[in-house]
């Protein structure tokens, strides 16, 4: 019998050692890094691919409103369409000014009820106004949900002090929409490449000139690519307090589902980029794709409706005399 355990010979493919080494977990030489998530950051890495490749919310909030919203377009004029990207672009812009920069120090877990709460409110003053309160609702919402974000993201283990790290926050508002991404390619990581160029510059020209100096071509490019997509979201989000039912109560339901959609996707966002410091990027990238073939063909129609706008309104009044 030949002996099993000789040596492979000269010039054998290393894959299948490196294989070996990241089934049983080994670090990978030369980088220090586990070969292989652990069971509790494959589960993290499975919700996070759950939240940002799932439901868009757009179908959300079809289920608070009682109507299809998925094609924006052409349910809007295009003169209101035109108003609602132009309004993401400000809103982001006077987000970027002082979302973050409200933020104490202290290491402390997010407090998701909390901007909850604050969004529902600007949402209630919203829906009693109608659609001319959007210019100033708008940008107290984006202010909030961008604080929320950085909150996750610090809980997450973020620096805010890296501009990097602020520009992560900002590239949430362009994730969770689907579209834009190539045949069989994650969505999430379509997105993350389109924008890796300009967030690169963005931080490096933030580290001298800061990011208060949104103006700056660099930054002003960044934002656009944000908002051309976050604006699909908002044209959503008037489209549903252009129902003519919507009042004060509907209205804070719809910024509840605003708020909540943001934080799903920024768990999973800053989950990814905490697994990417501790495994490196390709490994992550490999397991997200698997997790994301694995999961596709289970998701079943209706199955967010637990992690929905009516599920984000329910845990609001339900919840805010227990948590922060």
């Amino acid at each position: 019998m030949a002996d099993e355990t000789q040596p492979a010979p000269t010039g054998a493919a290393p894959a299948p050692t490196a294989a070996l080494d990241e089934a049983a977990g080994a670090p990978v030489p030369g980088t220090g890094r586990p070969g292989a998530l652990s069971p509790e950051d494959e589960a993290a890495l499975a919700e996070a691919v759950r939240a940002l490749e799932g439901t868009s919310f757009a179908a959300n909030l079809s289920g608070l409103v009682g109507r299809q919203l998925g094609f924006a377009g052409d349910l809007l004029p295009p003169r209101v369409t035109e108003v609602a990207n132009r309004a993401a672009g400000t809103a982001l812009r006077v987000a970027l000014r002082g979302a973050v920069r409200s933020l104490d120090g202290e290491g402390r877990p997010p407090r998701n009820r909390f901007h909850l709460a604050a969004v529902a409110a600007t949402g209630a003053v919203g829906g009693a106004l109608g659609l001319a309160s959007l210019p100033v609702e708008l940008p107290l919402s984006t202010t909030l949900i961008l604080r929320s974000v950085a909150d996750i993201a610090r809980a997450a283990g973020e620096d805010l002090d890296d501009p990097a790290a602020v520009l992560s926050c900002l590239e949430v508002f362009a994730l969770g929409e689907g579209g834009g991404a190539m045949l069989g390619e994650s969505s999430y990581f379509a997105v993350r490449a389109l924008l890796a160029k300009s967030v690169t510059e963005a931080a490096r020209h933030a580290l001298t000139r800061g990011l208060a100096d949104e103006a700056a071509p660099v930054l002003s490019r960044l934002i656009g690519q944000i908002a051309s997509r976050f604006g699909l979201v908002v044209s959503q989000k008037v489209v549903a307090q252009a129902v003519p039912v919507v009042g004060a109560v509907t209205g804070a339901g719809i910024n509840a589902a605003f708020m909540d959609h943001y934080q799903k996707l920024a768990r999973g966002h800053f989950a990814v980029r905490r697994l990417e410091r501790t495994y490196g990027p390709e490994l992550v990238r490999a397991a997200y794709d698997r997790l994301r073939a694995e999961h596709a063909p289970a998701a079943a129609p209706g199955a967010e409706a637990a992690f929905g706008p009516k599920a984000a309104f329910a845990s609001l009044m339900n919840g805010l005399h227990r948590s922060p």
